[in-house]
């Protein structure tokens, strides 16, 4: 069965320009002025699940000797690209340890530690019941109905890979591996559910939170896939920079875990 035409569309321009975005917005970032006596720019490069929650742990941080702290986000894999390829950045939060054991072993990590947890769930449009009803994997191919699930990419992106290994642990990848419409990130899909370009979609309980266009019809089993972990950096060329120092210590503080666990994150 072919791709619906939105779906394929909206699926092919966020993974074909998932790379650009990230040079585009670390470009408006770095280009953007610091201001008169203004003291160190601390970028952050975060996974695109992460974005609602990282932006309101900045707001919250007071940041010493008048600082900025700045996101850039995407999907690990373009942003851990981006860092091994010398990207200035001073932290990496990372939606797998994978991508972030790359950017390690490039000699780009100074400090890590496994900091979030999460979970991955079965959307579907807030005003559009499914087909079906949905109590495990199995009834995830009824309720498509002709549609498709949308996925981040199943090859590279977390979300993508740990959906994969869920949906084959649970003997449902056959059936469904051909009725995928993956995105460049997890947020990407959770794009085409709220639009309604796809009818069900696998993405992070936290990004099912963020969203007031879908919601949860089912959580994947914990011991479907391997554990969801995020592990946060603090990278080589901001080892000696107090401000990035500080933001990494404020995020592992209590405070700091506060924020992520307000929007659905696991912090122990």
């Amino acid at each position: 069965m072919a791709r619906p035409p939105t779906a394929r569309l909206a699926t092919r321009r966020r993974a074909g320009g998932a790379a650009l975005a990230v040079v585009a917005a670390l470009a408006a970032v770095l280009a953007a002025p610091a201001g008169a006596g203004a003291g160190e720019r601390v970028l952050v490069m975060a996974a695109a699940s992460a974005r609602d929650a990282m932006e309101a742990a900045i707001a919250a941080f007071a940041p010493p000797s008048g600082a900025r702290v700045e996101g850039v986000y995407a999907a690990s894999p373009a942003l851990a690209r981006q860092i091994i390829d010398g990207a200035p950045a001073a932290l990496f939060l990372s939606a797998n340890p994978g991508w972030m054991d790359a950017a390690d072993a490039a000699g780009r990590v100074a400090e890590r530690r496994d900091y979030l947890s999460n979970r991955l769930v079965l959307v579907a449009p807030e005003d559009a019941p499914p087909a079906a009803p949905v109590a495990d994997a199995a009834g995830i191919a009824p309720a498509l109905a002709g549609g498709r699930l949308a996925v981040a990419e199943t090859t590279a992106v977390p979300a993508g890979i740990y959906a994969r290994r869920a949906l084959e642990s649970l003997g449902a990848w056959a059936a469904l591996r051909g009725r995928l419409a993956e995105a460049a990130n997890v947020r990407g899909a959770l794009f085409l559910v709220e639009r309604g370009e796809a009818p069900l979609g696998l993405v992070y309980r936290t990004d099912a939170l963020a969203s007031k266009g879908v919601r949860a019809l089912w959580t994947v089993p914990a011991d479907a896939h391997p554990p969801i972990v995020y592990p946060l950096a603090l990278l080589a060329d901001a080892a000696d920079r107090p401000a990035a120092a500080a933001f990494m210590a404020f995020l592992l503080s209590e405070e700091g875990r506060r924020v992520f666990a307000a929007r659905g994150f696991g912090t122990d």
